[in-house]
């Protein structure tokens, strides 16, 4: 029998520290920090008040749910580090926080998101391939947002630069909806 877990489950969600310019990517993050907190799961993120970052744990703690923000200090006043939550880890710098964002979760969600998305998509997807970690990771492909990311997959897996099961480290969701469903089965 496995000991009682102490914490919730937790869900890492990487995605922008802006809003981008469709308004459905902002509906999409609160939607997904909504169902965090509707499932009893913990929010793990990088602790920004602006953009989608915001967008998702304003969602999460909004409907009662608890969220763990991580952020390095010189991004406390540009990301504008969320004051209300639950637990705030400041670290000293970008690796830092990736790597203490990935250790407090059970699954990686991705949501759209720019350079600093794609940073951490690949580096825990780098991590998976050489078998550092087993942790599903979600791509929420909001509106085809990720569909040219997963062309180039595609066409770096053709080019004999990755092997092809390295693709299939990523499922891909078209939304909170189906993402809630593939959550439920991976943290149960």
């Amino acid at each position: 029998m496995s000991p009682p877990r102490l914490t919730p489950r937790s869900v890492c969600v990487f995605c922008g520290a802006r809003n981008g310019n469709r308004e459905i990517f902002a509906q999409a993050a609160q939607a997904t920090g909504r169902m965090i907190a509707e499932n009893g799961w913990r929010l793990v993120y990088g602790a920004g008040d602006v953009g989608l970052m915001g967008e998702v744990a304003r969602a999460a703690q909004g409907a009662g749910g608890e969220a763990l923000g991580i952020i390095p200090q010189h991004l406390m006043k540009r990301e504008r580090g969320r004051q209300e939550l639950t637990t705030m880890i400041i670290t000293q710098d970008m690796h830092e926080r990736k790597k203490v964002m990935f250790m407090n979760s059970d699954v990686v969600v991705v949501l759209p998101g720019g350079a600093g998305s794609l940073d951490e998509l690949f580096e825990v997807l780098t991590w998976r391939q050489i078998g550092l970690h087993e942790k599903p990771i979600y791509l929420v492909n909001t509106e085809g947002y990720w569909d040219p990311l997963l062309t180039l997959m595609d066409h770096i897996i053709s080019q004999g630069f990755a092997e092809p099961f390295v693709r299939d480290f990523l499922t891909v969701v078209p939304d909170a909806e189906a993402l809630e469903a593939a959550l439920r089965t991976a943290l149960a």
